[in-house]
């Protein structure tokens, strides 16, 4: 429920709870003092008016009462002698709470009920009394009196008797005071709980789970039996999104700063043995061990071999840099994807012959072919899966073959860079792709490497729009596969329409 309509439903309810409960207080007060004062043997009813103004209803009703005596004693002067007529002015103001005594010489000639008679009868003036109106007796009776004559020539008295006190206003007016005043401090209560559970009580919650969040601990959550649907459950939640995106980023940060911890630790490392080599062939020149040109040569090859490995180092470094703050430089433009390809092999090719690795290319493309790539980097794509593929194929006879092959799938070509080295274990082909997943745990000095090249490369191939993978057999080798789509250009309509898969 909405804080707004709580407020408005708490205003109506100051208003509306109180009068409800104070007229139902009214009824229950009034019908106790009327019980206390045994009026229900008068009356089996409940009237307003006699117990909030008894003197001002009494007086209506005596008045009406004697208006019809007068007439009937107009028709039959003696009628106030038939009993069967006193019996019905009895039945008709007994739920009015009033009775009426007949007296005849000072002695009770009619009464309904006679205790009643005998309570009041010596607190009743008698015949002849210049008594107007209506007057209290003793007791704080209300009377009204009406003389007349039997037709004995007895002189005779009406009396019409309220049987409410006048106290009973008195009383009804102390315990409605006291009930009200109940009434408002219960109401207050009640709406002030209600109010503070669904408000203060759950700001509360709120200001101890910040407190827990400015503490840096994002487990702490707020009780989940929360239903409120208004501003407090948006807040809730509110809270609970931010929690778990707090929750998220701290744990990437942290996940970040062990990753770069790692990667210092890697490159550390690895520039040891190039860097060690230089300083040793360096050495070696400066102290005259290279005593002829053909070994000088060969510590000048060895120390710039060293240098490429630590300049590669760095420049994987820098690459995973801007990966990991989505830079990379991209150059999209279309290739032919025989001649690309062709030319790659060329460069690789005369590596790879350096190094005693057989090396077979086939294309099963057609020759215009083309796709949209950016030449460098899918270059770099290719190198770092043939220079993991160097690392590990663990080969000294001379036997080591690599074999890379483009294949044509309708829309998109498939590149193959297949090895015959020492394989992956299933269980580590699929994290292969991670960061710094190095599947050497020993990381013997002739492999190194960062364990960030096969993480860049996926990265290349997914900003292309491809997607790439592997497949291993332990002891036979490995097969890297990517697939990028080609560029297709058609007609349609007399206008040249051109579809490219550009990067996403």
């Amino acid at each position: 429920m909405r804080f707004r309509t709580k407020l408005l439903i708490t205003s109506l309810a100051i208003v509306f709870i109180p009068i409800i409960l104070a007229i139902g207080t009214f009824f229950a007060v009034g019908r106790y003092l009327i019980y206390q004062q045994r009026l229900n043997e008068i009356s089996s009813g409940f009237d307003y008016t006699m117990v909030s103004d008894p003197s001002e209803a009494f007086a209506d009703m005596a008045d009406e009462v004697t208006h019809d005596i007068a007439l009937a004693l107009l028709v039959n002067p003696f009628v106030l002698e038939d009993e069967t007529f006193l019996e019905e002015i009895d039945s008709k103001i007994a739920s009015k709470y009033s009775y009426i005594i007949v007296l005849r010489d000072g002695k009770v000639y009619y009464a309904a009920n006679m205790d009643r008679a005998e309570a009041v009868v010596e607190q009743l003036p008698g015949y002849g009394t210049d008594l107007k109106g209506i007057y209290y007796t003793a007791s704080k009776y209300l009377v009204k009196q009406l003389d007349f004559r039997f037709s004995t020539g007895d002189e005779g008295s009406l009396y019409i008797i309220s049987g409410i006190r006048t106290a009973l206003t008195e009383s009804l007016f102390i315990y409605m005071s006291i009930a009200i005043v109940l009434i408002l401090l219960i109401t207050s209560i009640l709406l002030t709980t209600w109010i503070g559970n669904s408000f203060f009580k759950p700001i509360d919650e709120l200001n101890v789970a910040m407190q827990h969040i400015q503490d840096g601990n994002f487990d702490y959550m707020l009780p989940t039996d929360i239903k409120e649907k208004g501003e407090i459950g948006a807040m809730y939640r509110n809270y609970e999104d931010m929690r778990l995106r707090l929750k998220e980023s701290a744990e990437e940060k942290i996940e970040r700063e062990k990753q770069n911890k790692e990667l210092i630790s890697n490159i550390s490392h690895d520039l040891k043995t190039p860097i060690t080599a230089i300083k040793g062939y360096s050495q070696g020149l400066l102290e005259g061990v290279a005593d002829n040109p053909e070994k000088q040569m060969k510590y000048i090859k060895i120390i710039n071999n060293k240098a490429n490995d630590m300049n590669n180092l760095i420049n994987e470094l820098t690459l995973y840099s801007s990966i990991d703050n989505n830079r990379i430089p991209y150059n999209f433009i279309r290739l032919n994807v025989g001649d690309y390809f062709g030319d790659c092999i060329e460069e690789i090719g005369a590596d790879l012959e350096s190094k005693s690795i057989k090396l077979n290319y086939s294309n099963l493309t057609a020759p215009d072919t083309q796709i949209v790539a950016d030449p460098e980097q899918l270059k770099r794509v290719v190198n770092n899966v043939v220079s993991n593929s160097v690392k590990y194929l663990d080969r000294d006879d001379g036997t080591g073959q690599i074999d890379i092959r483009i294949l044509d799938e309708i829309d998109s070509i498939r590149v193959e860079l297949e090895d015959n080295g020492k394989g992956i274990a299933q269980s580590d082909i699929p994290n292969i792709f991670d960061r710094f997943y190095r599947t050497d745990a020993s990381r013997n000095s002739r492999q190194g490497g960062s364990g960030i090249g096969l993480s860049i490369v996926k990265k290349i191939i997914e900003d292309h729009g491809g997607y790439i993978w592997a497949t291993s057999h332990e002891g036979e080798g490995t097969c890297m596969h990517f697939v990028l789509r080609k560029f297709v250009e058609y007609a349609d309509n007399e206008e040249t329409v051109t579809v490219d898969h550009e990067a996403k």
